[in-house]
């Protein structure tokens, strides 16, 4: 059983308001006004210091907001943060956790037509905005971005996109090789679907007036929001489009290669992805060797593409499954610091 964290924060937590307008083009009535929770290390207050900046994007159900929270034999990540400075294994930095939640259950951190510009959200408003009001140190060498699963996919693919704004990436167990990952889900979203005459708008209606969401429901939500974001169609109810046939479960293949422009394992083939992920001062990559969603395998070609191109990064397989993996921030956290600081304060 891991050691409960029974240590009070040395820093503190402050909580801004964003209204963004990346995010006001989404097609599902979310708020446009989100929390950004953002942990300001130990004597931040007594001194004129500037710090690197971390930006923790969550897994798939997951909101930043809730990664500074209690949580029973585990640490918050800033608890985790602080335990690792005085392990010495990293210095101090100020970390930004998002509420980017949708609707759908969450979203990959990428511009949607039906989500929202998430995108944009971070880089073009929430980063100038922790900017003017914290002491972080400018520019993209001097940030980082990190998460898990959808949170990983979004890290992964802002180093290929958006490497203009970010230093130094970490990918726990992100999404990628799609034909492994999610090929197998849709005849169960399609099952589950015909449950409601395989209407999206009516299985949306059941999951808004259910007491709970069922595993299989939130399964669904899930292939949903994927649709949404590599191919969203706003004109659609809540801008699904699934790229198999309803009856048949046949791959329109049309449809299916707007998802596999998005899939990392595809997208490092293209030169200006190549030229971005050069200029980052570190790509941390891994992935449990039994995860569940096969992403080990996406995670592996991934890896031996960034070698054969000549690109460095460091990717580090580990005995484990997708689920409660949280320790794995013991390794990445001190990797991206490093990374960012040239190994100051080590």
């Amino acid at each position: 059983m891991p050691k409960q964290n029974f240590n009070a924060l040395r820093g503190r937590i402050e909580t801004i308001t964003l209204d963004s307008k990346a995010i006001a083009n989404n097609v599902l009535g979310d708020p446009t006004e989100r929390q950004i929770a953002v942990y300001l290390p130990e004597g931040y207050d007594q001194s004129d210091e500037t710090y690197p900046l971390l930006v923790d994007i969550v897994g798939f159900t997951g909101s930043g907001l809730a990664h500074v929270g209690w949580k029973a034999f585990a640490e918050s990540v800033p608890q985790r943060v602080e335990r690792l400075i005085s392990e010495r294994r990293m210095g101090n930095v100020i970390i930004a956790f998002p509420d980017c939640f949708t609707s759908l259950g969450g979203n990959q951190y990428i511009n949607s037509s039906a989500l929202g510009n998430w995108a944009d959200f971070l880089t073009a408003e929430m980063i100038p905005a922790l900017e003017s009001q914290f002491r972080v140190r400018p520019g993209a060498a001097s940030r980082g971005i990190f998460g898990k699963s959808s949170g990983g996919y979004g890290s992964i693919v802002h180093g290929m996109k958006y490497a203009d704004h970010w230093g130094a990436i970490a990918c726990h167990s992100g999404d990628m090789a799609f034909e492994l990952s999610y090929l197998g889900e849709f005849p169960k979203t399609l099952m589950q679907l015909a449950r409601y005459g395989g209407s999206v708008e009516s299985f949306m209606t059941h999951v808004a007036g259910g007491r709970k969401v069922s595993g299989g429901d939130m399964e669904v939500l899930m292939m949903l929001a994927m649709a949404a974001t590599y191919d969203p169609a706003p004109e659609l109810p809540f801008g699904v489009r699934l790229p198999v046939s309803s009856q048949t479960c046949e791959l329109n293949e049309e449809l299916w290669a707007r998802w596999l422009a998005w899939d990392p394992v595809r997208m490092v083939e293209e030169v200006e992805v190549q030229a971005n992920l050069k200029k980052l001062k570190g790509i941390f990559i891994d992935c449990g060797s039994s995860d569940q969603y096969a992403l080990a395998f996406g995670a592996r070609r991934l890896a031996s593409k960034l070698t054969l191109l000549g690109i460095e990064h460091t990717y580090d397989e580990f005995s484990d499954n997708h689920s409660s993996v949280d320790y794995r921030m013991d390794v990445s956290l001190p990797f991206l610091y490093k990374a960012l600081t040239n190994g100051a304060g080590d």
